[in-house]
Order: structure tokens, then sequence, then C-alpha cells
């Protein structure tokens, strides 16, 4: 007969060196800690890099055949002004047409109807799918097709008089932004929940009174950004209506640069111009995007005002860490 015996193991106490003759921990306070930043020698490096090459670029155009006093000089002269004007005004009216018709689009290719659908889908697969400049010269040269515009007893003439650079321009432009923005309309109100238009027409709602107001003040949260990137980007586009002749700021300063031959300096001009338009236009797409991000937000991102403002007034409060200042 095996006997069994239990072998038991001794485990040594653990003494707590904070313990007292009575057996209770005392507080020792924590060690302080020693916050070493760490080095981002990449990031240095990189600016570095970034910083040379736009001396260079900057010494390379100090150093060009350009007299910069008459950039200055230029920057207001009529012609330039003018030019202006026109790129600003084919601008604004180009894209008033694409939005208004890209929303009429938008709903007729979301329309349950095959006919509307299908022409709504047909026209962003013409416009979207052919150049801009493409499109202008075919308004532009109308003529060979239509030697007449004639709406009976309403209005006849011919069509080389009606289709002058500004209409061609107006339309080549406008029609080819209707595409774009069909889709951006599109995409905005489909991302507002099905669940909102169900619920307006059980409280009686129109179809036509829940889109306007239901679904289009939420979605203008949506279409406004991308809808701000296409007039930037139509302000410069409209350069495009040099090539039939219509006097927008391109083809302002290549006739000012040829009549003058400081082509250098006609060049630049345009360019504070177009730099000056689009930071201005920026600036109101930003303030846009703000209000209507009210329903959306808790709090309003700070307006540029307020954000130089907070960097001039606040100061950075050192940190403690461990009874130690870093």
């Amino acid at each position: 007969m095996t006997e069994s015996h239990d072998k038991t193991e001794k485990v040594p106490a653990q003494v707590n060196p904070g313990a007292g003759p009575s057996g209770g921990s005392a507080a020792l306070p924590p060690e302080a800690v020693k916050a070493i930043p760490v080095r981002h020698y990449g990031r240095w490096i990189g600016a570095a890099v970034v910083i040379a090459l736009l001396a260079l670029l900057v010494a390379a155009f100090a150093r060009a055949d350009i007299d910069w006093g008459l950039v200055g000089k230029y920057l207001t002269d009529g012609t330039f002004v003018t030019g202006a004007w026109e790129t600003l005004k084919i601008t604004v009216y180009s894209m008033l047409i694409g939005v208004v018709l890209g929303m009429v689009l938008a709903v007729m290719r979301m329309s349950r109807n095959p006919v509307l659908s299908g022409v709504a889908w047909a026209y962003i697969w013409f416009f979207r799918g052919t150049p801009v400049l493409v499109q202008i010269f075919l308004w532009f040269n109308l003529s060979i097709v239509f030697e007449y515009v004639d709406l009976g007893p309403l209005y006849r003439n011919e069509m080389n008089d009606v289709m002058t650079p500004f209409v061609a321009a107006l339309l080549g432009l406008g029609l080819n932004e209707a595409a774009y923005m069909a889709e951006i309309s599109r995409a905005g109100i489909q991302s507002v929940d099905s669940g909102q238009t169900e619920a307006a027409h059980a409280l009686g709602m129109k179809s036509s009174q829940t889109m306007r107001r239901i679904v289009l003040p939420q979605a203008m949260r949506v279409i406004i950004p991308p809808t701000g990137n296409e007039f930037i980007n139509m302000l410069k586009t409209s350069s495009l209506a040099y090539a039939i002749g219509y006097q927008e700021l391109f083809l302002a300063s290549r006739d000012f640069g040829s009549r003058t031959l400081a082509v250098m300096e006609a060049l630049m001009v345009v360019t504070v111009w177009y730099l000056a338009l689009t930071t201005l236009f920026s600036v109101g797409q930003y303030y846009l995007e703000r209000h209507f991000a009210r329903g959306s937000n808790r709090e309003l991102p700070p307006t540029p005002l307020q954000r130089i403002r907070g960097q001039l007034t606040s100061f950075r409060t050192p940190s403690q860490v461990g009874g130690k200042t870093i």
C-alpha cells in the first residue's frame, strides 16, 4: 500500500517597503516624470528642402527680364479691369444656368418616368463626355446647321447675329456645367434619409413641398462644398472663351501683351487677378458652408478672423506632470 503525502510549498511573504509597523501603507509621492520631446529630424529636413526650392524659384523670377514696376502699374489698367469684369460676368451667368438646370436634371434623373430619366442620363453623358472647348465651338458655329432663328411671329434673325461670342461662351460653359451640377445635386438629394421623405408624405405634404421644405435644406450641406469648387473652376475655365474672341481676362492680356510687347508682365497681371478673384470667392464659400452647417454641428467652426484673433490673444499654458513643469 502506497502512502501519499501532501507537499506544501512555503511562499515567502512579500514585503511592502511603504508599510509601517501597523501594516498600513504610507502614501509616497510619485516620482517626477521627465518629459523628453521627440525630435522630428525629417520635418526639419523637409522644411529646409521646401524653403530652398522656394528660394530658387523666387531668385529665378527676380533675375528674369520682367519689369515688376509695370506689373503693379498695369493691375488697375482699364484693359485688365474690363477683362476681369467680363470674366466675372460670364462665370456668374454660366454658373446660374448650371445650378438651375443641374437641379432640374437631378430630379429628372431620379424620376421613375423612363423618358425623363433617360433624357437626363443622355444629357449628362454627352456634356460630360466632350471637352468644353469643343462645345463652345459647336455653339459658335451653329449657323452652319441653322441659318436662321425662326420663332414665327415672335422673333426671326440670322444665327450669326444671335450667336455672338458671349452667347456661345455662355451656352458652352453653362450647359456643360449643368451636367456636373446634376450629379452633385443628385448625390446631395440622395444623402438625405428616405425616412424623412416618408414622414413628410405622412403629414400630407406633396412631393414638391417635401423637396423644397425637407430635402433640399438638408441636401445643401452636401451640395454647397462641391458647388463652390465648381464655381472657382468655372472662373478659370472661362478663359477658354478667348478662342472665339470673347474679351475676357486672358484674351485682354494677350492683346495687351501683343500691343506693348510686355508679354510676361501681362501674364503676371492676369495671374494676380485670377488669384484675387478665386481667393475672394473661396472666403465666400467658407462662410456659406458655415451657414448651412448650423443644423448639423453643435459648434460652428471659427471664422478666419476668429482664428487669427485667437492665435494672437491666446498663450500656451505650461502643463504640470508629476509636479514638474514641462
